[in-house]
């Protein structure tokens, strides 16, 4: 069995740019990826929108709210637990 490497260019590619995932994530996890803009507490529960490679797009305080910012910016998004 082989294992092909994917990268991360490869994966915003996945479904021609148009596809992301939401996760949910903690409010410490929303800091360490806006640097400590925010003011939430680090074991808010938050949702995360993702392009295909990784890159988060958008922290939403709901799963509705960040499937709304898939829409919003024309993506088609899965959910990952």
């Amino acid at each position: 069995m082989t294992t092909e490497k994917i990268s991360t260019e490869q994966l915003a590619l996945i479904g021609n740019g148009v596809l992301a995932y939401v996760r949910e994530i903690e409010g410490r996890s929303a800091k360490a990826l806006l640097g400590g803009q925010l003011d939430v507490a680090p074991d808010a529960k938050l949702f995360c929108l993702y392009n295909a490679n990784g890159q988060p797009i958008s922290i939403s305080q709901s799963h509705e709210a960040a499937l709304g910012s898939a829409f919003e910016h024309e993506l088609i998004a899965a959910t990952l637990q």
